[in-house]
């Protein structure tokens, strides 16, 4: 008897068995195939928009994505930091062999979790309560709590052209029945699509061709506890090329030969809209001249280079013409074709906040069999859902991360909230707080969350608090010091365009003005601190009004989250309420008002209905 099996080793089964274990329940994580742990079917890289956001968070709650992309990247660095630190975040290009053997021997490492190579086709059920899983061969295994974490493998097919195969994204056999049984139990199944390009012979292309795009010339690192691990002149590039007018038109004229465009009249699956084919990019922007297109090493180890942006259906003999027809790719060579891959997710309104189904008790689901896509997002599910499986174990609340604490709130709460139409992809555009749920203050906002759970030890929290003392020392500092305004100094600011100050200005003072960075102030007179406790002033100083407004918004959202709708209320008891509004309540069930206002298809008028009802038959205030 184990406490709690894991089904599935890709990104969130990793992340939901460390959480699981590191909090000593006994754990089994079970998988098709060993060699496979952790893989990266499509672009191996850890971060992006948004995403390295995410990492950072499964980082500060005491997850592992971070600290093994930090020490296997090819390189990393910063996006958009030359834009605000609402959308900065990290992005490192993982190396796609050195990255999964790093998880496995940290899996390895815990002493309460056993790995076992198998199939899973069904769960053992008594009284819509979860008690194990039974394998291919028949097999039972018994456990407190299943968490299922399958991946693109529910039923899984392989299209590329007219042809469809049924099998995972490195031919292996897919998990035929699971999906079918999850129906019978009553879940809503839905079917959904993503795809990934060609792998190309590194030493065929014709890199003069293309723009290279080195890493940052700054350590950084996902993981707030780890040293960096790498050496700055060490990160191999990635370079950038565009499709061409011929690429378009190779495409144009045999759209019909593409999987998603008409050589297969069965298609269900709905594709990212956020991460689409380049026929898609073809046709629905037709008004472009071209696509920028990212060359990504695969790894040291080997010589696959990663076309990004070029995925496809399309059958082998066109996809040789359209690689060809790119700048530098004239005598490329095709170590593995594109393929666009089909598989069956659940609708997750059928989650709970915690990623336990309403369905089935003990049951939880993580990745993207929730009908996510991306590494990152499947980790931090993963995450949650291996530290709320430990937490109804010793009989504990559910950590619920609120919209306004982490990005890993935001992804939750909109899938259960308002469902998915095709893969749920994570941006900052998503989150009405991401000036609050920056890259660099992600220990800050959940460290102690992870603390609470069993998962972040005392040394680490010793370290937060010594940080965030040493942020009020320096704001206190930077309050009591000022500038005076030398000759020499005036002639600094005259020659960066400054404006100069007509009186002695405190250091507070200055560094409110956009243009005025400490490094400038630097100059003058030494911040006696390190650099992440003056970049972390720096920007609280310059964002202040910002922050504090957003702080006040937030704490609206806290109250309505406290206006809690009871669990048995009959929306058709509810008058006057529309029908759609009825529906969608019946099919989210929120358990709070601010939950009910987020739902699509919930008005303003229903809300205000919902709440009178609420005060009339419950006593509850509005």
């Amino acid at each position: 008897m184990y406490d709690i099996i894991v089904v599935g080793g890709g990104h969130a089964g990793c992340e939901a068995s460390y959480a699981s274990a590191k909090k000593g329940h006994k754990t089994l994580l079970v998988t098709g195939n060993i060699k496979n742990i952790a893989d990266m079917p499509c672009n191996p890289h850890i971060g992006g928009s948004a995403k390295g956001i995410v990492v950072r968070e499964i980082d500060a709650l005491g997850g592992i994505m971070g600290k093994i992309a930090d020490k296997t990247h090819l390189q990393i660095k910063m996006l958009n930091s030359a834009k605000g630190p609402a959308v900065q975040s990290l992005r490192a290009q993982g190396d796609k062999v050195a990255y999964p053997k790093e998880m496995l021997n940290t899996l390895n490492s815990l002493d309460n979790l056993e790995i076992k190579e198998a199939m899973v086709e069904d769960l053992i059920v008594e009284d819509n309560t979860v008690k194990g899983i039974i394998l291919e061969d028949g097999e039972q295994i018994q456990s407190k709590i299943v968490i299922l974490t399958t991946g693109t493998y529910l039923k899984a097919d392989i299209l590329v052209g007219d042809t469809r195969t049924r099998q995972g994204p490195h031919g292996e056999k897919p998990s035929l029945h699971l999906s079918d049984k999850l129906k019978e139990y009553g879940f809503e199944i839905k079917r959904l699509k993503t795809g990934t390009p060609q792998r190309i012979d590194k030493k065929t292309i014709d890199f003069s061709k293309t723009r290279i795009e080195p890493g940052d010339d700054k350590y950084l690192t996902f993981s707030f506890d780890l040293e960096p691990q790498y050496k700055i002149e060490e990160q191999i590039p990635c370079h950038l090329t565009y499709t061409t007018e011929e690429t378009h038109k190779i495409i144009r004229d045999n759209l019909n030969k593409s999987s998603m465009y008409g050589a297969l009249d069965d298609i269900e699956g709905i594709g990212p809209r956020y991460c689409p084919s380049i026929e898609d990019k073809v046709v629905r922007f037709a008004d472009k001249e071209r696509h920028q297109l990212f060359i990504e090493p695969e790894s040291r180890y080997y010589d696959d280079m990663y076309l990004q942006g070029f995925s496809t259906s399309m059958p082998p003999e066109i996809q040789e013409l359209m690689v060809h027809s790119l700048p530098g790719f004239e005598n490329a060579k095709i170590l593995k074709y594109g393929y666009a891959i089909e598989y069956d997710a659940i609708y997750p309104t059928q989650l709970k906040a915690s990623l336990e189904t309403k369905i089935l008790e003990n049951l939880f689901t993580a990745g993207q069999i929730n009908g996510t896509s991306g590494y990152e997002e499947a980790a931090c599910q993963g995450l949650m859902a291996g530290i709320n499986a430990s937490l109804k174990l010793e009989g504990k609340e559910p950590l619920v991360l609120k919209r306004n604490e982490a990005y890993i709130g935001v992804l939750i709460d909109d899938l259960i909230t308002k469902g998915i139409r095709d893969p749920y992809r994570l941006l900052t555009s998503r989150a009405e707080f991401r000036l609050l749920l920056r890259s660099d203050n992600a220990d800050q906002r959940l460290r102690r969350y992870g603390y609470e759970v069993g998962l972040i030890s005392n040394d680490q929290i010793e370290k937060l608090n010594k940080k965030e003392k040493e942020i009020q020392e320096l704001l206190e500092w930077t309050k009591n010091n000022k500038l005076k305004i030398t000759k020499e100094i005036e002639e600094e600011f005259k020659k960066n365009n400054y404006q100069v100050p007509n009186a002695t200005f405190s250091l507070e003072q200055l560094l409110k003005r956009p243009e005025i960075t400490v490094e400038f102030l630097e100059k003058f007179i030494e911040f006696p601190y390190s650099q992440e406790i003056k970049e972390q002033v720096e920007i609280y100083l310059k964002y202040e009004g910002y922050i504090k407004k957003a702080y006040k918004e937030a704490e609206k959202l806290i109250k309505l989250e406290k206006k809690q709708i009871p669990k048995d209320i009959d929306y058709d008891k509810i008058k006057n309420i529309a029908s759609e509004a009825r529906q969608k309540l019946k099919e989210v069930r929120p358990t709070t008002i601010a939950q009910a206002i987020r739902i699509s298809g919930v008005n303003p008028s229903d809300i205000s209905i919902l709440s009178v009802y609420l005060k009339k038959e419950y006593g509850k205030d509005e």
